[in-house]
């Protein structure tokens, strides 16, 4: 007699007499790692900050909990409230404003980007954190608006400005309106250098794309999350361009650090420290 027997997500096993099955449902209380395919008990994974204790691979996480875990309680979301017209009425698979209210409604957010106003330690900071669950984090004119939102009250409170991105590049759904988000946020981000604001980006897993080649790579520190997954085009494209076969580990966190793309490669429970440290280096002159 078997003791544990699978059958529709539950386990069946004898009681402590051996007479009866007692039912136990496991369901939801386990994840698999993709990294080294053990079981992970979730309490646990939650409590290690969604980081396999076992390989140490990063789960993704969502742009709220990014805040929770550089601000300081208190914060406040600003920026919001700005949803996509739609400029292009695209329809594909399924139509754009469908697509646009399915991610609303799961992600509780009005498109991929969070804007916060709050403290990382002692240092008063602006935030812009994306959200991969949105529709893959793709950037499209309302991203593109809320960042250049979040650049230019950095350069006029002369806070330091920090963006975690998260995206699988430009938002297709919207066409040239968000490549043109590409510019517009570098232009935003020039200025700001030229006001002697700091700027760090976290690069988190993925960073591809468009995202990747504007704002992403603009910092005047690129950190990354350990295995991120960076670059503009993914690798079987390029594979089948230039017709060689890639490195190992090509575009993952570790090979960019190792030819000098990124400044740091930061582990998530140190990344919030790091950044502090970070920003004693990078202080904002005091204005006159």
């Amino acid at each position: 007699m078997s003791w544990f027997k699978r059958e529709d997500g539950e386990f069946e096993g004898p009681d402590n007499n051996g007479d009866e099955e007692k039912r136990v449902r496991t369901e939801g209380l386990w994840t698999k790692c993709p990294g080294c395919r053990q079981a992970i008990f979730n309490p646990d994974l939650k409590a290690n900050l969604n980081v396999c204790p076992k390989c140490q691979y990063h789960f993704k996480i969502g742009a709220r909990q990014r805040l929770d875990l550089l601000l300081e309680p208190g914060y406040q979301l600003v920026d919001g409230g700005l949803r996509s017209t739609d400029p292009l009425n695209f329809v594909d698979r399924t139509p754009y404003k469908q697509r646009l209210r399915k991610a609303q409604e799961e992600t509780g957010l009005d498109d991929a980007i969070v804007n916060a106003i709050g403290d990382l330690g002692p240092h008063p900071v602006i935030v812009s954190a994306m959200e991969y669950a949105f529709i893959g984090g793709s950037m499209g004119a309302v991203v593109g608006e809320t960042i250049a939102r979040a650049v230019d009250r950095a350069r006029i409170d002369r806070k330091p400005l920090i963006v975690v991105a998260a995206s699988g590049g430009a938002r297709m759904m919207e066409g040239i309106v968000s490549l043109m988000q590409m510019a517009k946020i570098s232009t935003a981000l020039a200025q700001l250098d030229e006001a002697r604001v700091p700027y760090i980006c976290v690069l988190t897993d993925p960073t591809t794309g468009g995202v990747t080649a504007s704002f992403a790579m603009l910092g005047d520190l690129n950190i990354a999350e350990p295995g991120a997954l960076i670059g503009f085009a993914g690798p079987r494209v390029i594979e089948q361009t230039i017709r060689q076969k890639l490195p190992e580990g090509f575009q993952r966190a570790e090979f960019l650090l190792d030819k000098g793309f990124l400044d740091a490669v930061v582990h998530r429970r140190d990344l919030k420290s790091y950044l502090i440290r970070a920003l004693e280096f990078l202080k904002t002159p005091a204005v006159a």
